[in-house]
């Protein structure tokens, strides 16, 4: 299993002062010295936390660095002002992933996953114009239950990511029918030929429910990591997801 460390949250601290600090560069170079194995960015059209720019700069950092970056987001994000467009920012970057999210503009967070609607159509034809532009990123489709493995085949995606965040709200319950459920998505995808990857409210009390489950290319985690950086420091933090995901 991969680690990928969403930034958002230290666009987010500061852009609530209006300068560069904290340094996304920093702390995006510095995650990549700790270990980590990829850097991930969500930006969405309002620029509350990450730009068009910081995705541009760190996606730069990512190749320079030789890790992966993976690009969040809904792919009918238009251009706004000063945010580029999502489809027109994997044009830009050529990301290694490109991990489709069905958010509102307005959503805090992303809370749900992709299923069958009026969209079904735009959707299919945007996953080949990304793969026509990006050639060798990956597309992954945000999904949360094994309807919505089934339709990421359907969408001719390449990976999953199975939204955990009704597993992590179970896990902290006491309640492990969950687990049952993710095998089962990972079953699913497996025989479609997908990759798995997990992520939302992923922490370091239930991720590794999911490591001795195996079969799981990568977890991405943000939210969790500046939280748990309060507590031990960035670096520690880290290290700490490291040390449960590779040992």
């Amino acid at each position: 299993m991969k680690l990928s460390v969403n930034l958002n949250k230290v666009a987010l601290l500061r852009n609530t002062r209006g300068e560069n600090y904290p340094d996304l560069k920093y702390f995006a170079n510095k995650a990549i010295d700790i270990g980590i194995d990829g850097l991930t960015l969500h930006p969405r059209p309002d620029h509350r936390h990450a730009t068009s720019n910081d995705v541009i700069e760190l996606s730069k950092i990512a190749k320079n660095r030789g890790v992966e970056f993976n690009i969040e987001g809904n792919p009918f994000s238009k251009p706004d002002n000063e945010f580029l467009g999502f489809c027109e920012l994997v044009k830009i970057i050529t990301p290694d992933q490109i991990t489709l999210v069905p958010d509102a503009i307005h959503q805090i967070t992303s809370d749900h996953g992709w299923a069958r609607g009026s969209h079904d159509e735009d959707l299919k034809k945007t996953i080949e114009l990304l793969k026509d532009s990006s050639s060798d990123s990956k597309v992954s489709l945000f999904i949360d239950d094994i309807a919505g493995v089934e339709y990421a085949s359907e969408m001719n995606a390449d990976l999953i990511e199975i939204h955990t965040g009704k597993f992590s709200n179970a896990i902290g319950k006491g309640d492990m029918s969950a687990l049952s459920e993710i095998k089962d998505m990972i079953d699913c995808a497996l025989n479609r030929d997908l990759l798995v990857n997990v992520g939302h409210d992923l922490n370091l009390n239930n991720l590794h429910y999911l490591v001795e489950m195996g079969n799981i290319n990568e977890v991405s985690i943000g939210h969790a990591i500046i939280i748990d950086s309060l507590e031990y420091g960035f670096e520690n933090t880290i290290l700490k997801y490291i040390n449960i995901i590779r040992n």
